[in-house]
């Protein structure tokens, strides 16, 4: 209407008795999308470039605290040496002088804390939930480790073979090994070319490594690099003054790694594994797909898509898995890394015969999204169920910190993930389409089958 009728509905509603206004305004603010992460979040920066999220929740007495390290297999970037992220998440717990790893876990064990660690394409993340009175002491230890971390060359080889045993009980899996293959086909520069666990020569050479692995951790275990999510019973003024007075000292870096980017793809590729032993025939379907953005549709209209056409409540599976029974499996999921990765489709195939069939079904339906806009009511179901699914994960301190850490992740604050939600809040039929159109193609794909021993049942 423009901005004389602006001006006539201010003037208007200045008329109207009290009551009414506040009324008018009560619908606004219903009618106003809520945020997905319904708790106020405070996020400071130290001088030395360390970053601290505090998310105070209503679940009482309970704190979580999560400290995320920008460096995952993504950082990997010099030959040989892949698999130190995750060798990482285990050397940090291998002590200090002020606090041997005895003391640490001993110090854990009876505050009745429970802690661990992971590691992903992206970021290694350590973790601590404990009762509130104890944050000062789980905010000194984990800055104590963080800072001060020191092993011997033979606790180093020890743990490097622990490593090594670890990634051979996983190569037991044939969906581990097809993951390896099916990164290692799709990629040819990216540092996603190789999983968390690090390429098997890697690995195997990791025992004679103690200098490099000093210099990964000086390189990468600095405060710029690392984001502490405090959340739970926990007011933000009291974990800023503790984090300037155990963190505050802490040294910034200077290293930064060049990550290659990958070229883009110019011809469908294909690759196979025989699995020495009985497994029922693997298929797996890979894209090259963007990477994670909340200031674009296409992260939410994957998300949506890899829903709509291979939930259980899609006609897809419900053809292929429920009415022929051709699988036993199919699932789909959507890139959300900080570089262009992969849009996967997974199937478990009943028998070898149909592998073809399976793998032809789902190429149909992805040829159909690119036609097509997607169902406008199917789609609302959809959105819906996507973030009645996330606000149902957060029903504890570690859910919520574990959820933020994954989004802290990939843009360094938990408010990229209210972002991302609205972006599935706008989505229409046609945001879907145009995503399928633009990176579910043919010159993207790869595509990588498994048989094992007489395509036997696993």
């Amino acid at each position: 209407m423009g901005a004389a009728g602006d001006k006539i509905i201010i003037e208007g509603m200045g008329r109207l008795p009290l009551l009414v206004c506040c009324a008018a305004l009560a619908w606004a603010a219903a009618q106003a999308p809520r945020k997905i992460l319904p708790y106020a979040v405070t996020q400071e920066d130290l001088p030395n470039g360390l970053r601290l999220v505090t998310i105070p929740t209503d679940f009482p007495n309970i704190v979580a605290v999560y400290v995320v390290v920008g460096a995952g297999s993504r950082n990997e970037v010099e030959a040989g040496h892949t698999g130190f992220a995750h060798l990482f998440e285990h050397l940090m717990f291998k002590g200090t002088p002020e606090y041997s790893e005895e003391q640490y876990t001993g110090a854990l064990r009876k505050m009745g804390a429970s802690s661990n660690a992971f590691t992903t394409e992206d970021y290694t993340c350590f973790y601590t939930v404990f009762s509130k009175e104890d944050l000062p002491t789980v905010l000194m230890m984990e800055a104590d480790r963080f800072q001060h971390l020191k092993y011997s060359p033979a606790e180093f080889k020890t743990e490097t073979l622990a490593v090594l045993g670890e990634y051979n009980k996983d190569a037991s899996s044939p969906f581990t090994r097809l993951d390896e293959v099916l990164d290692d086909t799709a990629f040819t520069t990216s540092t996603y070319k190789h999983t968390t666990m690090g390429f098997l020569k890697d690995v195997q050479d990791m025992p004679g490594e103690y200098d490099y692995s000093l210099q990964y951790f000086s390189r990468y275990y600095r405060p710029e690099y690392t984001t502490i999510l405090v959340v739970g019973d926990v007011k933000a003024r009291a974990a800023r003054q503790l984090a300037e007075k155990y963190w505050g000292g802490w040294k910034r870096g200077g290293y930064r790694p060049e990550i290659p980017a990958e070229p883009p793809q110019d011809a469908a590729r294909t690759n196979h594994v025989d699995w020495a032993g009985p497994t029922l025939p693997l298929l797996a379907i890979a894209y090259k797909g963007p990477a994670y953005t909340d200031s674009a549709p296409d992260t939410a209209a994957l998300e949506a898509l890899a829903a709509l056409a291979f939930s259980p409540t899609s006609p897809l599976y419900q053809k292929l898995v429920i009415e022929e029974q051709k699988a036993d499996l199919l699932a789909a999921s959507a890139p959300e890394h900080v570089d262009a990765s992969l849009f996967e489709i997974w199937a478990r195939v009943r028998k070898p015969q149909d592998v073809d069939y399976v793998e032809s079904r789902i190429l149909e339906t992805i040829g159909r999204l690119r036609d097509r806009p997607v169902d406008a009511d199917q789609l609302e179901t959809v959105k819906k169920h996507l973030r009645y699914q996330a606000a149902l994960a957060m029903d504890s301190n570690d859910a919520i910190a574990q959820l933020a850490a994954s989004y802290v992740a990939l843009r360094r604050t938990p408010e990229t993930m209210n972002r991302l939600y609205d972006r599935y809040a706008a989505l229409k039929p046609e945001d879907v389409q145009k995503a399928a159109a633009q990176y579910l193609v043919e010159k993207n794909r790869t595509t990588v089958t498994l048989n094992g021993a007489a395509g036997g049942a696993q």
